[in-house]
């Protein structure tokens, strides 16, 4: 992916890392188009950072069916897609009464990601140097056990972004997943934990192996290997220990 000249879609860009790697896309050079449920923040958005925004719910299909039109008519130019829309919420799985979290977690963080990609896709399919950025999670390779079905819904992400990259692989679209460890962001209850990465040092790190690495398939900081590689370095049993010991 080129770091400058691109114009930029984002899901769920009004907060966390979503607006921080916007503004960092913006101050790079390209434009960048947000997204989100509340006007009001993406009017504020607007008045302060320069960043235009749309309304869009993606766990509404048409919503986003709304948005395909209104952003490919506003920036014909459009080649990159970010899906960074999601939500994180604490469950209990003895309680019956998790399941309408799960199913607002399935609806925006999963069916959100696949129903915006698979509406984009036919109009990027014809742009040169176009890009479909997938954000999964460190617990999309090792779950966070209070959060079970935000782990399994960037896991499904991690392996969905996996099939569209090889089904995408003779087409000018790159794909690529965006992999965060634990940020300091609002997104889990709006309590950062303070060993958790602060957010500049991630956007920092991440914009940086963009540029190091234009043709990467998955962007991963230093902090997340941890998760993503525990596995492959046959880890895994100590580190879900570990991860949720603490949790």
């Amino acid at each position: 992916m080129k770091t400058t000249g691109n114009t930029i879609f984002m899901t769920g860009g009004t907060s966390g890392i979503g607006l921080g790697l916007a503004r960092k896309f913006r101050d790079l050079g390209n434009t960048v188009i947000i997204s989100g449920r509340r006007k009001d923040l993406l009017d504020r958005i607007a008045a302060e950072d320069g960043i235009e925004g749309i309304t869009l719910d993606v766990a509404d299909p048409e919503s986003i069916a709304a948005a395909v039109e209104t952003v490919t008519t506003r920036h014909p130019d459009l080649n990159v897609v970010v899906t960074m829309a999601g939500v994180m919420q604490l469950e209990d799985l003895r309680d019956p009464a998790h399941l309408a979290t799960s199913e607002d977690t399935i609806g925006i963080n999963l069916l959100g990601t696949i129903r915006t990609i698979t509406a984009f896709t036919p109009y990027l399919l014809a742009k040169p140097d176009a890009v479909i950025m997938t954000v999964s999670s460190g617990l999309a390779f090792v779950p966070l056990v209070h959060t079970p079905t935000y782990s399994a819904t960037k896991a499904a992400v991690h392996s969905y972004t996996q099939s569209l990259r090889i089904q995408l692989a003779d087409t000018g679209v790159q794909v690529i997943e965006l992999v965060p460890p634990a940020v300091q962001t609002g997104l889990l209850n709006g309590t950062p934990d303070p060993e958790w990465m602060p957010l500049d040092a991630f956007l920092d790190e991440s914009v940086s192996l963009l540029r190091q690495h234009p043709d990467a398939d998955e962007i991963l900081v230093d902090r997340v290997r941890f998760l993503r590689d525990a596995e492959r370095e046959n880890r895994y049993d100590q580190v879900i220990g570990v991860l949720n010991s603490v949790a």
